[in-house]
């Protein structure tokens, strides 16, 4: 069963955000200039003051319901969806997956771009049903019982598009975990996920690099992960720890989610708002807050550990589905060489994008849409009949 979904977020939820972002101890931190050491005291100061005096939390609440928003229940979980039906006869189903820290905010802007492409300049013929779903644990999504990794969510996620959706056939996009997940979605389901695009690769071939080129590139991926996994380490042993300090304060859920949108964004003179809005970013953090899912949206890294790791098993076979890939220079680590890549998927479509970073759809939305539409036009079929075309796989 699906239900009509609507955001309503109490203000008594709201004001005590409030309260305790307005109580916060500035005086008690130490300060220390600039990004290096972490969030920035002199911004995050700015950015709750702001959040507190001018931010409008039923205004994005207003934006958010503006679309078309469903609960429908697989495997136990309440999985939140915004859905655009596409233009046209046969819209090409596209289940478009955010990761963290990111949410469904990240594609409001390009939904209806996707599905009604005629109004954009573009061809009727390249509109896609978008459907956008917050991942168990995450947003308006219920939480699953325990941690669950990326493979498992795509398992669930297979199922909501071809049983709860009814549809036969669909393509999957997404960066950090939406990327991971699409991965698995290859894997483990390519009989109904037929194509997938993504704009970040963490997953590993099990076989690791075989050329010099590929060597040298491991070499300064583990030589950068010196800085870059301590919050991924904390989430992925001991998440319900961290968790205890997060659940009292909301400036604390900002420092940790907005370090992430600076030190992984093509921001320019270190200012985070060449980028972003304070309001695209506040919506981003209220939605972990008003839904008490900071805790468990940190799961997914526990659960991936337990699922093996950032590496495919060790009787990986190639992905078979078409693969698109939209590389962006700022991402959050460096992608390995194409020679890596071609060896986990089946490449049809590659993108070296002069601009942008690790939240794309956030940072370059023309980029990202124009990208999946070029995508599009190799892989035409119908998502509803069985013998929709498949010559192209």
């Amino acid at each position: 069963m699906i239900k009509k979904f609507k955001i309503s977020v109490s203000n008594k939820k709201i004001n005590q955000i409030y309260s305790k972002v307005k109580k916060y101890p500035w005086n008690d931190i130490k300060k220390l200039d600039g990004w290096t050491h972490g969030t920035n005291h002199k911004y995050l100061k700015e950015f709750s003051k702001y959040w507190t005096s001018k931010f409008n939390w039923k205004k994005q609440e207003k934006k958010i319901n503006h679309f078309s928003n469903y609960i429908t229940k697989v495997d136990n979980i309440n999985l939140h969806f915004i859905k655009e039906n596409g233009s046209g006869k046969n819209p090409t189903p596209l289940l478009i997956l955010h990761g963290w820290p990111g949410s469904i905010v990240e594609f409001l802007d390009i939904i209806k771009k996707l599905a009604h492409p005629e109004k954009y300049g573009a061809r009727k013929e390249d509109a896609f049903d978008v459907i956008v779903p917050s991942l168990p644990g995450f947003g308006f999504s219920s939480a699953p019982k325990k941690p669950l990794g990326p493979r498992s969510i795509a398992k669930i996620l297979n199922k909501f598009m071809t049983k709860n959706l009814g549809y036969k056939k669909y393509i999957a996009q997404g960066g950090d975990w939406g990327a991971s997940i699409c991965n698995w979605l290859g894997y483990d389901h390519s009989i109904s996920c037929k194509a997938i695009h993504i704009n970040c690769l963490t997953m590993r071939h099990p076989k690791g690099p075989i050329n010099k080129t590929e060597k040298d590139w491991e070499k300064r991926f583990s030589n950068d992960q010196i800085m870059q996994d301590g919050y991924r380490t904390i989430q992925a042993t001991k998440p319900q720890t961290l968790s205890y300090s997060m659940n009292d304060s909301p400036v604390g859920v900002a420092a940790w989610i907005l370090e992430k949108f600076y030190s992984w964004s093509d921001i320019k003179k270190k200012n985070i708002e060449s980028v972003y809005t304070k309001d695209i970013l506040l919506t981003n953090i209220m939605i972990y807050l008003v839904t008490n899912t900071f805790n468990t949206a940190s799961w997914i890294y526990f659960g991936r550990r337990e699922e093996g790791g950032r590496y495919f098993p060790n009787n990986f076979k190639k992905i078979k589905i078409p693969t698109g890939v939209a590389k962006f220079p700022k991402e959050m680590s460096e992608w390995p060489p194409k020679s890596y890549v071609k060896r986990i998927f089946k490449i049809m479509h590659w993108s070296d994008m002069e601009k942008g970073g690790h939240f794309a759809a956030l940072e370059q939305p023309n980029l990202i849409v124009n990208d999946l539409r070029k995508f599009l036009r190799g892989l035409k079929f119908n998502p509803y009949d069985d013998q929709g075309r498949d010559d192209w796989l």
